[in-house]
């Protein structure tokens, strides 16, 4: 070795390094907690762009403790608990550190041989998360990037069982119209999947909401035989568990009868709200999920894990092997199912451990773990519609059924756009502000404040402050002379 590479991989800096981030990190969480910093330290992009570029000019040779400090400082901090955002768990520092195992080890996974140990331990995962959901033994599944990359996996086995082996879809390709089935409230990534495999705008059979913006299973008798009538061939529906703008679950049971009715593949969408079969207290909104073909749950949404671990589960395991059936005779032996090479089933050839982050708080902490958080969250989402309902000037929009609550401030005399530009502003001030950080979604054409509760530290007072401020805020801008627009 060179010098500098025996510096970069000497053990004994390793361990000094280490032993010092790990300090920072323990500091780092402890303020987060206590609220020492800012939910969100806000910078215009242009403005932290320009103190990057500075950094980088002064070229190598810094001290790696002042720059990991400088991160921590200028992050968005999601264990704060007013931290209310995007979907996104504060991880348990256990899986962080099972993460910074498997990124020394850098298990590649494409072959048994790369991952042994994580291959192994992935088997296990995806088999206690489907005996969550009520799957039966032969139920199998992976472990992929993203809810995104799982819904089209889905969607690919879907299309391979669907069409039939006589139709050799992966080697002849297929000029069929087909199209799938979904909630107009479901993941903009279910659309882009029908798009990707080449079905374009009508490939996609979007069914209206009810009032509580659940898929509205009544009608999907009447848009299937529309689709059919338009030389559509209708393959899956999908089932949000829960919908991403408001935490709506989808009636699955009546969707999975729908899709027996007529010969269907079932998939739900489960990234964020399937979780709740972990809960005794909530597993009753994911009813029905069991009779599904294919589900997709993110460890990293409610199941306290660093992204990203997204678990693509079938409930006959054989339609995991379909998907991808590729010759590749560099990597393994040609054979029928083998469940421990996992590049034949998945996107990725270079995957990531992820099941071990999985693995070291399943192993640690028990299933109990998942029920404490998910029915934690899901109560005080309960507990904010009630704080909202006892305010005049707030307006909650529906029923919170998940620990996504959407709301507004709504003063007198403001409607429409009007209305809607205010509350943009309002979000928009309090991401400056620092305190809180929430996010805004667009329902019916209006919008609306979004919170999203992933942090168990948050306590009823945090919501109670959240509200205080709103209606700060809102009173501030409303009754300004001249009203900033919304950037």
């Amino acid at each position: 070795m060179t010098p500098l590479l025996q510096q970069a991989f000497s053990a004994h800096h390793f361990r000094q390094q280490g032993h010092a981030l790990i300090d920072q990190l323990a500091d780092y969480l402890q303020a987060a907690q206590d609220q020492a910093l800012p939910t969100l330290p806000w910078c215009p992009p242009p403005q932290m762009l320009a103190h990057w570029q500075a950094d980088a000019a002064q070229g190598p040779g810094g001290d790696p403790e002042h720059f990991f400090a400088e991160v921590l400082a200028q992050s968005i901090h999601i264990h704060h608990p007013q931290y209310m955002g995007h979907q996104v768990s504060g991880p348990a520092p256990l899986a962080a550190l099972a993460e910074l195992l498997a990124a020394v080890l850098n298990n590649g996974m494409a072959v048994y041989e790369m991952g042994q140990v994580s291959t192994a331990l992935e088997k296990i995962v995806v088999r206690q998360l489907a005996d969550a959901l009520g799957y039966p033994p032969e139920a199998d599944g992976i472990l992929t990037s993203g809810g995104t990359l799982a819904n089209l996996t889905a969607m690919l086995s879907a299309r391979q069982v669907q069409a039939g082996p006589q139709a050799n879809v992966w080697e002849l390709g297929t000029a069929e119209p087909y199209a799938i089935m979904v909630s107009e409230e479901a993941h903009y990534c279910v659309e882009r999947t029908a798009r990707i495999m080449g079905w374009g705008a009508a490939g996609i059979v979007k069914v209206p909401v009810d009032a509580r913006y659940r898929l509205r299973t009544d009608l999907l008798e009447t848009y299937y035989q529309q689709a059919r009538q338009q030389g559509r061939k209708v393959l899956a529906v999908v089932g949000s568990a829960s919908s991403t703008s408001t935490g709506a679950y989808d009636d699955l049971e009546a969707t999975a009868a729908f899709c027996r009715r007529h010969g269907l593949w079932f998939h739900v969408d489960g990234a964020h709200g399937g979780a709740a079969a972990y809960s005794p207290k909530y597993r009753h909104l994911v009813n029905g999920i069991a009779q599904a073909d294919s589900v997709v749950v993110d460890f990293h949404k409610m199941l306290l894990t660093p992204g990203l671990v997204t678990a693509l589960v079938f409930r006959n395991g054989t339609h995991s092997y379909q998907t991808f059936a590729q010759q590749a005779q560099y990597l393994w032996a040609q054979g029928n199912e083998e469940w421990f090479n996992l590049a034949k089933r998945t996107f990725e050839c270079t995957k990531r451990m992820m099941s071990v982050k999985v693995y070291a708080l399943m192993r640690t902490y028990g299933p109990a773990l998942f029920a404490d958080y998910v029915t934690q969250q899901y109560d005080l989402a309960q507990t904010l519609a009630q704080q909202i309902a006892q305010r005049p000037f707030l307006e909650l929009t529906t029923p919170p059924m998940a620990n996504i609550v959407c709301f507004r401030w709504v003063p007198p005399g403001l409607s429409g756009p009007v209305l809607s530009e205010l509350n943009a502003l309002i979000r928009q001030r309090m991401v400056e502000q620092g305190d809180f950080y929430l996010v805004q979604t667009q329902l019916k054409g209006e919008t609306y404040l979004r919170v999203t509760l992933m942090n168990p530290a948050t306590t009823p007072a945090h919501l109670t402050a959240l509200l205080d401020q709103v209606e700060t805020v809102g009173q501030q801008l409303a009754f300004a002379p001249s009203r900033p627009k919304p950037i």
